[in-house]
């Protein structure tokens, strides 16, 4: 595993997302840096501030018998915050994204492992397309 110094400098390459490891250290919300973290994963649990809501988002993933996938921090969006329950591909997942402002307030994309997902973007409109769901994250920013 890279150092955390290491981070963002051209000769460490970054580790795939679903290949990072978890760090549990405590975090705060002005802590959780703009930009995907390359070498660990932060996990909700871990983020002194999470809303039940994000917490409680991966519960109806588990598979049958299974405990519920992790989830993870992934980056700043506008004054949003990106979360992932689950692999970013080849199984359910749901993307949750959090006001910075206003824990309170938090939209979800659901993704199904044939790839298509469907969630409620920040606009209020029903999103077919990931890519989709994220500009209207940006654009409510």
């Amino acid at each position: 595993m890279s150092h955390p110094d290491d981070v963002g400098r051209p000769d460490t390459p970054p580790l795939p997302a679903d290949l990072r490891p978890f760090d549990d250290t405590p975090v705060h919300t002005a802590d959780l840096p703009p930009t995907p973290i390359r070498d660990r994963n932060v996990p909700a649990e871990a983020w002194v501030e999470a809303p039940e809501a994000l917490l409680r988002s991966a519960d109806d993933l588990a598979p049958p018998g299974g405990e519920p996938p992790r989830i993870a921090y992934k980056r700043r969006l506008g004054d949003w915050l990106l979360w992932r329950a689950g692999p970013a591909k080849g199984a359910d997942a749901r993307y949750v994204a959090v006001l910075a402002g206003d824990l309170d307030v938090s939209v979800t994309f659901r993704l199904f492992p044939d790839g298509t997902g469907t969630g409620t973007g920040a606009d209020g409109a029903t999103h077919d397309r990931f890519r989709s769901w994220k500009q209207s994250l940006l654009a409510a920013s």
